[in-house]
C-alpha cells in the first residue's frame, strides 16, 4: 500500500500545533514504514508555516530538512538527495524560493539539463538556466 502525506499532516508534525493533531501526526510519521511526500505538500507546508504560524524562514527550512531526512520519508518523483540540496539552497537567504528549489530538484531528479525561467535568481547548480527565451 502506497501512503502519501497531505500538507496538514506535515504542518502539524513540524509545528506541533494543535497539540492533539501534532501527536497523531508524530505517531503516524514516527511509526510508519514508508510515507511519501510530494513537492506540492512541501511548498504548501512552508507557505502555511510562514503565513499562518509566522515561523521564520530558517526554521521552516530546518524543519522540512529534518522531516525529509527521516528514513521512512520518500519524496515523490524526486531524488531525496536533490530535495535536500534544494532545501539547503533556500535556507541562507531569501534569494532562492522553496518553489524554485524544488523545481531545481525535480529537474535534476528527472535528468533535465535546462530550465527556462525569467527569474535571474533561479539556482543553476548542475543545470543550465535560460533566462532569454
Amino acid at each position: 500500500m502506497t501512503k502519501f502525506l497531505d500538507t496538514s499532516v506535515v504542518v502539524r508534525y513540524i509545528s506541533g500545533i494543535p497539540e492533539d493533531q501534532a501527536e497523531v501526526a508524530a505517531h503516524l510519521v514516527n511509526n510508519s514504514d514508508s510515507l511519501i511526500v510530494s513537492g506540492v505538500a512541501l511548498v504548501e507546508s512552508a507557505l502555511v508555516l510562514r503565513s499562518v504560524y509566522s515561523v521564520p524562514r530558517e526554521e521552516i527550512v530546518d524543519g522540512l530538512i529534518s522531516f525529509v531526512r527521516k528514513d521512512n520519508i520518500e519524496t515523490y518523483g524526486m531524488d531525496k538527495g536533490f530535495v535536500l540540496q534544494g532545501l539547503l539552497k533556500c535556507r541562507p537567504s531569501g534569494r532562492v524560493s522553496l518553489g524554485d528549489a524544488l523545481i531545481w530538484a525535480e529537474a535534476r531528479s528527472g535528468g533535465g539539463d535546462t530550465v527556462y525561467s525569467f527569474d535571474q535568481r533561479f539556482p543553476a547548480d548542475g543545470i543550465e538556466v535560460r533566462t532569454e527565451l
